[in-house]
């Protein structure tokens, strides 16, 4: 397939292409290259004939439907968003800018496009979402499909609108549409903002690891290459107008996790004294979700796909791939608000 991949010099994005043109994929990198943006995520296929980047905002409709014509793609993965939720909290507008109107934007490029082509039934719009959007699971339970949207934060939000606007566009237009909700990811190239690499972070600069509340709140791990795959597997294999939740089968606390990180930087690293004398617990965040967790029976049943990576092998992975690339994470640590404390209620 041709691939537009929106959003894919970020975290997930450039998985999906790093994975995508290995595969024999084309693809197009759309991306406006905000602060979270780095390309050197996909400096490993920048040559590659089977790669193209286009710096294109998706609320851009005039430039939007310039890619979609000059490119012809085959189907569209749509990740670009604002995804940080202490920062949805100082600051929301941008996260509806973003995930909700630039959602529509690129539908209706897609739409227009996807009816001047004559409607080819094989054409897919594959929106990429998360399970904030369904809200907080007390002590048992699993998030499946069904599951009713109650989302938390500005930004789960946002993205439970963006999701309700493309599951009404493949039902009045009927464009054909896949959407996926998944857990939490970590591995390399994460921004470093995000829980994991701030605690990789702060421990080898021997600075206070900070864990919101008593570090109760549970989360299912999704490593993101993993994600990466289960991605592709669902644009070329997945049911027009259904929705497939993926989870990486690894729940644990945010506690135990940051605990998890300490130890294996106390093998790799050794300091001396253990890295988990740095963790400080701080105040929580406001509306924090108690517990996510995902039951990915229908990816599983309906189209093979599982995990392939354990929660323990994901987190020696990405602490090693953050020892040996410390030029790349560097480089980022003065974007702003990293290492700020953000989203605190005012």
């Amino acid at each position: 397939m041709k691939l537009l991949v929106t959003g894919g010099a970020g975290f997930i994005g450039s998985a999906v292409i790093r994975q995508a043109v290995a595969g024999g994929h084309q693809v197009v990198n759309l991306d406006v290259l905000t602060y979270a943006a780095c390309l050197d995520n996909v400096a490993s296929v920048a040559n590659d004939p089977a790669y193209a980047f286009e710096h294109v905002d998706i609320r851009d409709a005039p430039a939007l439907k310039r890619v979609f014509a000059e490119h012809k793609p085959d189907g569209v993965m749509h990740l670009a968003a604002e995804s940080h939720v202490d920062r949805s909290i100082d600051g929301p507008a941008a996260f509806i800018e973003t995930n909700v109107n630039g959602t529509y934007h690129l539908l209706e490029a897609a739409r227009a496009y996807w009816q001047a082509e004559g409607k080819p039934y094989s054409f897919r719009f594959h929106h990429i979402s998360t399970d904030e959007v369904y809200g907080s699971l007390g002590a048992s339970g699993l998030f499946t499909e069904e599951t009713p949207y109650a989302p938390s934060s500005p930004y789960s939000a946002s993205k439970a609108a963006s999701d309700h606007l493309v599951r009404a566009w493949h039902e009045t237009y009927g464009l054909p549409v896949v959407i996926t909700n998944c857990s939490n990811n970590y591995g390399p190239f994460h921004f470093p903002e995000k829980l994991v690499p701030v605690v990789i972070l702060r421990a080898l600069a021997a600075e206070p690891i900070p864990v919101y509340g008593n570090g109760e709140n549970v989360r299912d791990w999704l490593y993101v290459e993993d994600h990466a795959d289960a991605l592709l597997t669902v644009i070329t294999k997945g049911t027009v107008g259904r929705t497939y939740n993926i989870g990486g089968e690894n729940e644990v606390t945010n506690i135990d996790l940051v605990r998890m990180i300490c130890s294996i930087l106390d093998e790799k690293r050794p300091a001396g004294r253990p890295y988990e004398r740095l963790i400080a617990f701080v105040d929580d965040r406001p509306g924090h979700d108690f517990r996510y967790a995902i039951d990915p029976t229908r990816l599983r049943t309906e189209l093979g796909w599982r995990p392939s990576v354990t929660l323990a092998q994901g987190l020696e992975k990405t602490v090693q791939w953050y020892l040996d690339n410390e030029d790349w994470w560097q480089a980022l640590l003065n974007c702003q608000g990293v290492g700020e404390r953000l989203g605190v209620r005012k």
